[in-house]
């Protein structure tokens, strides 16, 4: 996540530029441009190209690896345990949004997790009907009325857009797991250890996913995107209006 915080500056800049981008003249095309967000397409799909390289070489073979060497529910339990460190954020965002019974769920889940769960390595709250809810910054700016501006991808992270960039900044800040390293004098290996560990997880359970995707879209590029703000918007809009698509896991900002 304080990855995130480096990006803030260049998601700002980026938006300035995008704003000073023109709409085609023709009606059709102008709609279709309005509909993308996407003023900065040129130099986005050249990126995107570059993390289609950096994911071939490198989080691919990593993911697949990590899923041969993990039984699902050993995957299934890195899961819950990451998931479960980021409580606190979804609490703090759930309380920001005025979603009080979202937080009541999300603090009941930390503590029965982190206890019954052992540190979180079992959902034990979802089997009691705790349902996972959603719960960052960028949520939150969208919830107080903020426009996300335009679609960006980023190298390595993926695709984002500035509200996001400065939610993710945000969370960063909020998350306790910092202030327990930094002031206890942890190695903070584990802070990049577990950025880089949810970004593995999140792609191995993507793999055959976004390979039918890419061998079957035309415009892979165009595809993504659309499938990138299925997800987000399902994510903006809480847990119950997720729409069943797979979320694009070699994109996800591990620190999310």
């Amino acid at each position: 996540m304080t990855r995130q915080t480096r990006l803030a500056p260049l998601l700002l800049f980026a938006a300035l530029v995008a704003g000073c981008a023109s709409a085609p003249s023709d009606p059709a095309a102008r709609a279709q441009f309005k509909a993308n967000n996407d003023p900065l397409e040129p130099l986005n799909r050249k990126v995107f190209a570059f993390n289609l390289v950096v994911d071939r070489v490198l989080w691919k073979p990593l993911a697949k690896g990590y899923r041969a060497a993990l039984p699902p529910g050993g995957r299934d339990a890195v899961r819950h345990f990451l998931d479960n460190l980021n409580e606190p954020v979804v609490l703090a965002n759930n309380l920001l949004q005025g979603r009080f019974a979202d937080a009541g769920i999300t603090g009941c889940r930390f503590v029965v997790n982190t206890t019954v769960g052992v540190a979180g390595l079992a959902d034990v709250a979802g089997r009691r009907h705790l349902p996972k809810q959603v719960g960052d910054f960028g949520q939150t700016l969208w919830s107080w009325g903020l426009q996300e501006g335009p679609y960006l991808i980023l190298p390595v992270v993926g695709p984002s857009n500035p509200r996001d960039g400065i939610g993710g900044a945000v969370d960063a800040y909020l998350d306790p797991v910092r202030y327990v390293v930094a002031n206890n004098n942890y190695s903070t290996d584990f802070p990049a250890g577990r950025i880089i560990l949810d970004g593995i997880d999140k792609r191995s359970r993507n793999i055959e996913s976004l390979d039918e995707m890419q061998r079957e879209a035309i415009d892979y590029y165009a595809s993504f995107r659309s499938l990138f703000r299925q997800h987000r918007a399902g994510e903006l809009r809480g847990p119950a209006a997720q729409a069943p698509v797979a979320a694009p896991g070699f994109y996800d900002d591990p620190g999310r």
